[in-house]
């Protein structure tokens, strides 16, 4: 495996998955410890990039700050729209995107942008997923594309992402020294097509709510 597949959220989840999100949200990777220096992992450079979704220019929301380290890069391509709405629905989806990734590099007691950006079962599985990085000592390095996205607005308010990334260029790193392993060579797992569904909060934030995916997919190759 060449890249951090997204098998985390690739399924609808049971009630069970509750108790991993509580370990997520109440800190990742055991930071109940007292070491309050300890707020980033080995290697990484927190100081630097955040991806810049395409936040619509009237948009009103006090948003979480995300920042991903220099080493991390996720490409979103298809944007703007021409359309404000789907062009909203975009831009929170590429924010929930960088708030997963977030969470898995970025070794802080609280990761806010994840409860912000996804709900319900969406939220389940992605605090299982980012929870297997830690219990493995892992985490990634590299770049990441989005591409072919497209947005469906639904009569009840809802909207569909569908999309696909490819990790070619995404590599796993050894959580404790921040070492990459670039050794590892790609593999048709490492395009994955995704089918999302958000939903608009009171605040206005669309916030994902399942996901399902599906490895190895042909119309991303």
């Amino acid at each position: 495996m060449r890249t951090r597949t997204r098998t985390g959220t690739t399924t609808t989840v049971a009630a069970a998955l509750t108790t991993a999100v509580a370990l997520l949200l109440s800190g990742c990777g055991g930071s109940d410890s007292d070491d309050s220096g300890k707020d980033q992992i080995a290697g990484a450079d927190t100081g630097a990039s955040t991806s810049a979704p395409s936040t619509p220019s009237k948009d009103t929301v006090e948003r979480p700050e995300i920042k991903l380290p220099k080493d991390i890069e996720n490409v979103f391509e298809g944007s703007p729209t021409g359309d404000a709405e789907k062009d909203a629905v975009l831009a929170d989806n590429e924010r929930r995107v960088n708030s997963i990734d977030e969470a898995i590099v970025v070794d802080a007691e609280k990761h806010p942008a994840l409860e912000f950006y996804s709900k319900g079962d969406a939220l389940a599985s992605a605090a299982t997923y980012i929870k297997s990085f830690y219990d493995n000592d892992r985490s990634f390095t590299g770049k990441t594309r989005y591409y072919d996205r497209e947005v469906t607005l639904a009569k009840d308010g809802s909207a569909t992402v569908t999309y696909c990334v490819d990790g070619t260029d995404t590599y796993p790193k050894d959580r404790k020294t921040g070492k990459a392993d670039r050794s590892v060579k790609a593999s048709p797992s490492d395009y994955v097509f995704y089918n999302s569904r958000l939903e608009k909060s009171a605040e206005g934030v669309w916030q994902t709510t399942r996901v399902s995916s599906t490895e190895a997919a042909n119309r991303c190759m």
